[in-house]
């Protein structure tokens, strides 16, 4: 059964979004358990692939045994066996800890939401193991579509945020389906392996090149690249905390993975990075995104809005890293993938429960929060640390990827701007750090007269907390083991 585990791992979400939506009309008590059920088996499943992958190397499955070019093929490699993990594994912590959110705010439509969310999975991880280069645009379109829906559920101006993200997400897709059909112009061919095969007769084709172009607009439209990010502070910032602890973290790290995906086993790295005047412009775009996205934060009064800034700015560390085009890059922008998934997991759980405890994340309403909600906070603080580049968390290492590929590019503002972004990050959480401590000062006194009353949020929160914050150093304590045995084997011989 294991050889059938990639079509599983789209088929479990996919059809307990139909038992679970069907079990809504039937006993809601029974949705939440199942949908905990097909998270954590698909979770197992991508484990398995994972360990099978770096055991005896990449899985080609054959959908209904029909061979490529005529059927679809999944491939599970070095690149995204890791990546299928982190998205599971982030989905289903999201979900334990927001089930008390869930059931206040869909108690009677429960069943709807958790079949939303299994398509939404179904959808990234479609994206993430597909061979075929049309069959993403499909994938992509039903992660995006249950996107828009899982946001607009939301109360106020969630509805109008995410018919914002619904126009500009479909203007992305749309020019990416438009490069794929120049694709098949120039090669005849949809699958991703035929169209790498093809590439090197059609190294000077100016169609081919035009694909890489507009395939690679829209997917810097769905990402949120700067200055195409204006839908997502709103959609973000305004969704229900269970559909943003789950959007927030996969949806613009899964559009890089499809960049990468792209860049290097679809048009190859020679082909990709032939163009110098291409990738120079595309870094100086990065650049710009790290430096507006931190400033930006730094403007906002919100915790979540904060944050969906501070999402712009690393969008920008991951594209600008990989159009760096040299492997310390590349492998920097993949970590990096891996690595602020589970720092804006983290990030958001933090965000949740503390909205759940005080109805607000404003900044004036932090105050104190170290005493009433000592064990979020220390889940906040480790997040915090790991976005700022704090050894020994995940970030630290994932940067120094980076800062290095630009050091060796002789891309001196792609490293400032990294540095720049550093301590920027650094003022933006100690600011934070400083209301939820000392603040309210007491007259004449650097200290509470007396400490506040503890107040932390429901068990079902703290815990996914503290789980995904521990993974932060768990990964950087083993980022060697993951760009050795895997990042670097993704990697084409042909980058340097």
């Amino acid at each position: 059964m294991t050889h059938h585990f990639p079509a599983l791992l789209i088929i479990v979400p996919l059809l307990s979004a139909l038992i679970v939506s069907a079990m809504g009309w039937i006993n809601r008590r029974w949705c939440f358990p199942l949908a905990v059920a097909a998270l954590s088996g698909a979770l197992a499943i991508s484990v398995g692939l994972l360990t099978q992958v770096m055991a005896t190397g990449p899985i080609a499955y054959k959908m209904a045994g029909w061979s490529p070019p005529i059927g679809i093929t999944y491939v599970i490699d070095y690149l995204n066996a890791p990546i299928l993990v982190v998205i599971l594994a982030v989905a289903l912590l999201n979900l334990i800890a927001a089930k008390t959110w869930i059931e206040k705010d869909f108690s009677e439509k429960i069943g709807a939401y958790l079949a939303l969310y299994l398509l939404f999975l179904s959808g990234m991880v479609g994206i993430v193991s597909t061979g075929d280069a049309f069959n993403l645009y499909v994938l992509l379109e039903i992660g995006s579509l249950t996107g828009y829906a899982l946001i607009g559920l939301g109360k106020e101006r969630a509805p109008l945020s995410s018919l914002n993200y619904l126009f500009m997400g479909t203007i992305g897709a749309s020019f990416y389906l438009l490069g794929i059909g120049y694709i098949y112009i120039a090669t005849g061919t949809l699958n991703m392996a035929d169209i790498a095969s093809m590439i090197p007769q059609l190294a000077e084709s100016s169609t081919l090149f035009l694909a890489l172009i507009i395939c690679m607009a829209g997917l810097f439209v769905k990402m949120a690249l700067f200055p195409m990010h204006g839908w997502l502070p709103n959609a973000y910032s305004n969704a229900p905390s269970a559909s943003a602890g789950l959007i927030a973290p996969l949806t613009t790290k899964v559009m890089i993975y499809a960049m990468v995906r792209l860049g290097l086993t679809v048009f190859t790295p020679q082909f990709t990075f032939s163009r110098g005047m291409l990738s120079e412009a595309i870094v100086w775009v990065a650049v710009a995104a790290i430096i507006a996205g931190s400033l930006l934060a730094l403007m906002q009064r919100r915790l979540s809005r904060m944050l969906t800034y501070i999402i712009v700015a690393e969008v920008g560390y991951m594209v600008g890293g990989f159009w760096l085009g040299n492997e310390a890059g590349v492998t920097g922008a993949t970590l990096h993938i891996i690595n602020d998934a589970a720092m804006t997991l983290t990030l958001f759980l933090a965000v949740s429960a503390i909205t759940w405890k005080l109805g607000s994340d404003k900044f004036e309403d932090l105050q104190g929060l170290f005493g009433k909600m000592p064990f979020t906070m220390m889940g906040f603080v480790i997040a915090a640390l790991a976005v700022i580049g704090i050894p020994p968390t995940c970030g630290f290492f994932s940067k120094w990827y980076l800062i290095t590929a630009g050091i060796n590019a002789g891309q001196w503002a792609f490293v400032g701007a990294l540095l720049f972004s550093s301590l920027t990050n650094a003022v933006l959480f100690f600011r934070i750090f400083e209301i939820a401590f000392f603040e309210p000062f007491a007259t004449g006194h650097g200290h509470h007269d007396h400490g506040p009353t503890f107040s932390e949020a429901p068990l079902t929160m703290v815990v996914p907390l503290i789980v995904a914050a521990i993974s932060l150093i768990a990964l950087g304590l083993y980022s060697g083991d993951i760009v050795t045995k895997l990042i670097q084997l993704a990697i084409p011989a042909g980058i340097a």
